[in-house]
Order: structure tokens, then sequence, then C-alpha cells
């Protein structure tokens, strides 16, 4: 591919007044229309799915893990086997994170050094060092299409001292990472197996908007083909995410995408696409297909209810994904409650299924220039987990749905 054809191209913006916008990032391995939500394939797969299954619900772009991949099978591995294109057989475009949030998530098994951080692997205790170019170096390995810069995650009940000290990290690693990476560009010949990556910086800044705004501006000066939002999500309010996504979009290029990293339940998807995110993904809609809970247009469904034994009907009338179109509500419920790990695989399929048809529908509501009133319409139906609602209330939502939907 043509390095000019590489990047993000900005096709139009909410009229309505949002800061939601549309595009396409064009990649090694083909386009992507955005906003898009990313499955999460933390070890070159989705977890109960094979690529076949994210084809068919049409998945554009699939997310796997620097730091898990690093441990295990290793990164010249999978260079040697094709790159994780070759690997996992997936044609579509990959994004790696760079594994900073594993390891500053592993708390007493991680310690800052001069150089990048040193920690103790979570599989056999074994010790290993990150830094910018040897991040850098694992990413060209894997061969993603979009890769990360390193950086700091601080905790969320940080104060602002230490979420300063920690931006100062993050923007000196991110300068670093350019460097690096540039640096093997130039050198790659036939060790990496994709010439044309797209490198991403990662604002940070906690809730603190003047740091949010001196990390905007930092890696903005930088000029990286796109900007993760990351250090959301990790305990602070929805409100208060909202507020900080809202706040830092429009400080970053126009012309670049916005990632908003690890966050991905459908209010929150919409809320933050009228705040000007591009990119999502999540572990949350397969994580819950796992544990019996499944995605509707009016909340989230818990297949394991005694309700559901003997109900011969979808999870959602209407619904396309494949489990929706050959199986009913009992035998989901049959497999859940007698553990079959086919319950895993068709859960999983309805909810990622959910979350890409999802962004499908709110980028024609964009383009048709009725995005407010999507936005509207579907969170008046929508009850999120987080309030509490009577379960019988929640079920008559349901009922009322599949009626209306029938008729």
């Amino acid at each position: 591919m043509a390095e000019n054809k590489l990047g993000f191209e900005l096709q139009g913006c909410d009229p309505s007044g949002t800061l939601a916008r549309w595009g396409v990032l064009h990649t090694a391995h083909g386009d992507v229309q955005t906003p898009v939500f990313m499955p999460v394939g933390t070890q070159a797969t989705v977890k109960a799915l094979a690529p076949d299954d994210l084809l068919a619900m049409d998945a554009q772009i699939i997310l796997s893990n620097t730091y898990h991949l690093y441990l295990r099978p290793g990164a010249q591995t999978i260079a040697d086997l094709g790159g994780l294109h070759g690997f996992m057989r997936w044609p579509r475009p990959i994004l790696t994170d760079s594994g900073g949030f594993q390891v500053f998530s592993l708390a007493g098994r991680r310690k800052l050094t001069a150089e990048g951080v040193v920690f103790q692997s979570h599989l056999d205790g074994s010790r290993h060092l990150f830094t910018p170019a040897s991040v850098m170096e694992t990413e060209s390995l894997l061969g993603a299409d979009v890769i990360m810069a390193l950086d700091e995650c601080a905790p969320a009940e940080s104060d602002h001292a230490y979420h300063r000290q920690a931006l100062a990290r993050t923007h000196q690693w991110a300068a670093q990472c350019k460097a690096a990476f540039a640096h093997l560009q130039q050198e790659q010949g036939d060790r990496f197996p994709n010439p044309h990556q797209l490198l991403f910086g990662i604002v940070q800044g906690g809730i603190y908007p003047d740091l949010r705004a001196e990390s905007a501006a930092a890696l903005s000066d930088l000029d990286f083909p796109g900007y993760g939002v990351g250090g959301l999500s990790v305990g602070e309010s929805k409100a208060q995410m909202y507020e900080i996504t809202a706040l830092t979009t429009p400080l970053l290029p126009a012309n670049k995408p916005r990632y908003l990293m690890g966050v991905g339940s459908p209010e929150d998807l919409l809320a933050c696409i009228a705040g000007g995110v591009d990119m999502f993904d999540c572990v949350l809609p397969s994580r819950l297909a796992r544990n019996g809970a499944l995605l509707t247009h009016a909340g989230r469904l818990q297949v394991k209810s005694p309700r559901y034994a003997k109900l011969d009907a979808p999870i959602e009338q209407g619904c396309t994904c494949y489990t929706c179109q050959h199986f009913s509500l009992a035998y989901l419920n049959h497999l859940y409650r007698a553990e079959e790990l086919l319950s895993y695989r068709l859960n999983t399929i309805h909810n990622l299924h959910f979350m890409v048809e999802l962004t499908r529908q709110i980028r024609a509501a964009l383009i048709a220039g009725r995005f407010s009133s999507y936005k509207a319409e579907f969170l008046a139906r929508y009850q999120p987990a987080n309030q509490e609602v009577a379960a019988s209330q929640r079920e008559a939502r349901v009922r009322a749905m599949r009626a209306k939907a029938s008729n």
C-alpha cells in the first residue's frame, strides 16, 4: 500500500452541534469506518470466537495486547509466523496496545527506573524491562496496523502532583517511542511483517482539565497519526469520564483519529461519540457474554433466569446475529445452566454483534443528520446496568419491545 493512502480521513461532523463525527482510517489491511468498536482479542484470539465469527458480524478491526503476547508465545515467534495477521489468520486491521496499562496494573510487581518499567511476569514471576524502544520493537514484530506508544496510566485515586509526574514521563516516553519507531521503520527490511504501521500517542492527565490540556498540546506537537485518550474508565464516575473526554478531544488535531481506550458499554459509546471520539475497545461485551449477560436495546438480559427456560424466542426480535437467527432463549438458558462451552460462543457472538451494529447505526445516523435523535431514542429505551430497577420492570420493557417488533 502506498504511504499516502495511510491515515485518517475526516468525512463529516454532526450538524446538530455535538462533537460527533465520522471518517475512515486507512490501514495496510483495509479501511476502518468510524465511529468504530473494536472487539478485544487479548492473546491473539477474541475469546470463544473464530475469525469467521468476527467476519460474519463485519467486525472491521480487533485489538490484541502487547504485554500478554510478549510473554507468551513471544513477539519473535509471532513475527516468524507472519505477524499477528498470519498467526491468528485475521485478514483485517489489528491494533495493539503498548502493554503499559497491564504493567502498571501489576502494582507490587513493577518498579519505575530511569530506562522504563521493570515488572514481574504474572505467569512465572520472571523479571522483564519495558522501555519505549523495546515496546516499539515488540509491536513492530507483532505487525499490527495501529500501535500505541508506551505511557504511564496513573491510578484514578492519584493526586494532581502524582499525575503531573506521570504526565512528564508519558510525554518523554512518547517522544522516545516516536524516535525509536522511526529508526525501526528505516531499518525494517524483512525483519518486521508490516512496513506500514501507524503509531498513536496517548493523552493522560486523570480527571484534571489542566493536565489533559497540557498533555493534548504536548502530544499534538509530536504529530502522531492518531491519539489515544487513556486513563479513563479506571475508577472515576461516568460523569467525570464524559466531561474529561469532551474537554480533551477538541484539543487534539481535527484530522487525526481519537481513540478512547478501554471504554465500551452502549451508553458510554453514545455519550463519548457525542464528545468527539472515533474509536473504542473494551472487554466488557465479551466478558458479560461469558457470564450470561446479554445486551439488548432495553438493557442487559440475564440468560440464566428461569423465566427463559421454556421461551421459544430469540434474545431480541429483529437482531440479525447468528445466535438470534438460529437459537431460542430456552436453548441458550439450557446451555448456560449446563455449563456447555457453546454457551460462550453463542452469547459472545450476540454481544459483539450488538456493539458492532450499534456503531454502524450511529455512523448512519450521523451521515443522515439525525445523531441527536438516534441517541435520545436509544437512551430512552436502554436501561444501564448501574441504575437499579426492579427485574419485573426490565422484563416488562423487553416483552413490550418484542410485542411491538412482532406486530
